[in-house]
């Protein structure tokens, strides 16, 4: 019989019943993500509960990656930590590896645990033609509107974030696939070590604040400005940073953090190169 504790991963029907509606389960318990069901009819996703799923079929991952592992333990200073929940919102490190390009026309990057697995991906959608012609011959787009969808291993939208146009200050919108608000990611300053305010509803639940001028790592903390995760940069190697567009990040969060502080924590540090920082290879 399948019980709860050996039910995999995955996207089930709603157990409390809401209707062509799929919850996130963990491999431990049901998460607050939800997603629209549009294959499964309304009466057979009401009645089954989370003892009757049946177990889907995963592939098993692979063993560690040691390159993984040195980019966390050696480059980015952190010392392994026991098994998260498998997702990502419930690991805690998220390894974010942008994807090497010689010219980059679309912001791609692959988000791993801290053993190499992968968890996600974030892809930059809705370019014209026009917006790649112009990041081809200049870096005129890092003033232009971006929008990313943060996706998990299936593919599966989690979070949208859209940074409209700007001139000066970046500001980012982070909404749910079905948009509906989550909050805003905001700078705060020009010069010196820049900051952001993570904002919800008009008040400030966090910030995100670069430790050099440079912006390259960035401690996060929450509204009483007590450190709840750490952004670090590892550096991607000579080849890339001359010949590419590569940034690799490891993001560590200390604990289970609150919604929609966690949501913002994730959105921020999967993003980092285009929510958050001028490019610093182009004109900016």
């Amino acid at each position: 019989m399948t019980t709860q504790s050996n039910i995999s991963a995955g996207w089930y029907p709603d157990p409390h019943g809401a209707p062509q509606t799929l919850r996130y389960w963990d491999g431990a318990q049901w998460t607050q993500h939800t997603q629209a069901d549009q294959q499964q009819p309304q009466a057979v996703a009401q009645h089954i509960s989370p003892q009757h799923v049946p177990q889907q079929a995963t592939q098993q991952p692979a063993g560690p990656d040691p390159r993984v592992q040195r980019q966390v333990q050696q480059q980015a200073g952190v010392a392994p930590s026991g098994p998260g929940g498998g997702s990502l919102f419930t690991e805690p490190v998220l390894v974010v590896n942008q994807k090497a390009k010689l010219i980059e026309l679309t912001n791609e990057y692959t988000v791993m645990d801290q053993n190499g697995n992968q968890l996600g991906s974030v892809t930059e959608v809705g370019q014209s033609a026009l917006k790649k012609a112009l990041r081809f011959v200049s870096s005129l787009d890092q003033f232009m509107t971006h929008r990313l969808e943060i996706r998990d291993a299936h593919g599966q939208p989690q979070l949208v974030l859209t940074r409209p146009a700007k001139l000066l200050k970046s500001r980012v919108v982070v909404s749910r696939p079905d948009g509906s608000p989550v909050g805003e990611i905001v700078q705060q300053n020009m010069i010196g070590k820049i900051n952001f305010a993570m904002v919800v509803d008009g008040l400030q639940v966090g910030a995100i604040k670069a430790e050099n001028w440079r912006a390259w790592n960035f401690a996060i903390v929450d509204h009483a400005g007590n450190e709840v995760a750490r952004i670090t940069k590892t550096w991607e190697g000579l080849a890339k940073t001359m010949f590419t567009t590569a940034d690799n990040y490891v993001l560590q969060i200390h604990y289970q953090l609150p919604e929609p502080l966690l949501s913002l924590v994730v959105a921020t540090a999967l993003t980092v190169d285009t929510a958050l920082k001028q490019d610093s290879r182009g004109l900016g």
